[in-house]
């Protein structure tokens, strides 16, 4: 999926077990298929996995990275009903992996890409009281940190504008570029909240039409109240995104922000994963079309 991707095989990650984690050696290693973009995962045994970093990178900045991820999984299941993964080890590099790697706890579970819960009410719900919990943490006197979506609307300009330079003849860019100048233009409200920051249909699990589980916690951090509604547009369609409006008290001004979140995150997807990673470009243009309409 990406130029600088670093590839991890079974066998990689049972000599990396065996020299740092001889207590997990001889359980059953296994790649999981996934539309994930950042790491590859496998499953240790029937109750942890192991994530290893997919783009090559300085390790000692993976290794604070991925230290700021446990520490902010570890934090969000201390506020959260739904099951979360927990951390429970950070391996370093070896046998021909050159990045530090994490080892998470293993949760059940359909991945909402595979069982759509997007015509479900309940789900919504569900999904309204995971964002509100959050919400009501506390965030300690942390705000933004600047990098990604969740800050400033306008910082993302020269992305979107690479975005529809790479868009053209996927979709309709005119009309993209004209609600861009509309969202980007959306003013600010309201302190900053803690959000999970990327709730899109691989990072949460179902049973049944109901919420089971979160994953990718690492995230977890304090942002624009609005971000987390992205999850309106990427996992639900129209009635139940209203059931989670209400929920919510969402006002018209962080409604729409949110829908510039999604916005901007769905116009990446559409056209970098769109020989490498079908389904999540296909999510970019699922999640483009509920904006549209």
């Amino acid at each position: 999926m990406h130029d600088d991707q670093v590839d991890v095989t079974t066998e990689t990650v049972a000599t990396l077990i065996q020299e740092q984690f001889p207590q997990w050696s001889g359980k059953p290693i296994r790649l999981l298929s996934s539309t994930g973009t950042v790491n590859a995962v496998f499953r240790i045994g029937d109750d942890l996995s192991a994530r290893f970093p997919l783009r090559l990178a300085d390790p000692a900045k993976t290794l604070a990275v991925l230290e700021q991820e446990a520490q902010a999984s570890a934090e969000l299941a201390q506020v959260c009903r739904f099951p979360v993964p927990e951390p429970v080890g950070l391996g370093k590099p070896g046998a021909g992996y050159p990045m530090p790697w994490s080892v998470q706890t293993w949760l059940p579970g359909t991945v909402a890409f595979e069982a759509d819960p997007s015509g479900s009410d309940d789900f919504a719900e569900d999904l309204a009281a995971f964002i509100a919990a959050l919400r009501d943490a506390d965030t300690r006197g942390r705000s933004f940190r600047g990098q990604g979506r969740g800050g400033v609307l306008t910082d993302h300009d020269e992305w979107m504008a690479t975005c529809f330079e790479e868009s053209e003849g996927l979709l309709d860019v005119d009309r993209l570029r004209q609600m861009w100048s509309h969202f980007r233009e959306l003013p600010r409200k309201g302190a900053d909240v803690m959000t999970h920051g990327d709730l899109i249909p691989g990072n949460v699990l179902v049973a049944g039409d109901r919420l089971s589980g979160v994953l990718d916690t690492g995230g977890f951090g304090p942002a624009d109240p609005a971000l987390d509604l992205v999850g309106a547009w990427h996992l639900l369609q129209s009635g139940p995104r209203e059931v989670l409006r209400r929920r919510l008290a969402s006002d018209d001004l962080e409604w729409e922000r949110g829908k510039a979140w999604a916005f901007q995150q769905a116009m990446g997807l559409v056209w970098y994963y769109a020989e490498t990673n079908p389904t999540m470009s296909a999510l970019g243009r699922r999640t483009l079309d509920r904006i549209l309409q």
